[in-house]
């Protein structure tokens, strides 16, 4: 399942706002990924600009990786901003969806917490 916000803010300022707000959340942005720089890089164009947020709050993730190193595969955190139409959407797949994937019914609480903490984010980068 998704959580999407749309802003009308640029990409480039939703991003700053988003970076604050993480910090905020004792969330740490590990890596941006440029997607229409990247593409642009081999060769193809992308018609939007399109950001993707890798973060990570390590006490969090310390749990989870130590009930279930499995769950690596779907860390760190994403948070996605892209431009569609006149507006900014800002994206991410709920933790707690993704929790579903495994067998980690014990991991509930963090989850939801993250997911309570990822939704304030893009909440307050929406503006």
């Amino acid at each position: 399942m998704l959580y999407v916000k749309e802003s009308q803010r640029s990409p480039e300022e939703v991003g700053r706002a988003l970076e604050a707000a993480a910090q905020k959340q004792q969330f740490g942005v590990l890596a941006v990924h440029n997607l229409r720089q990247s593409l642009a890089n081999k060769g193809v164009t992308l018609p939007f600009d399109c950001l993707v947020y890798e973060v990570c709050n390590p006490v969090q993730a310390k749990k989870v990786l130590e009930t279930d190193a499995s769950i690596s595969t779907v860390l760190p955190c994403r948070i996605s901003v892209y431009r569609q139409g006149s507006a900014t959407k800002i994206a991410t797949f709920l933790p707690t969806a993704l929790l579903n994937q495994f067998e980690a019914a014990d991991l509930e609480p963090v989850a939801r917490e993250v997911e309570r903490a990822m939704e304030a984010m893009i909440d307050e980068a929406a503006g």
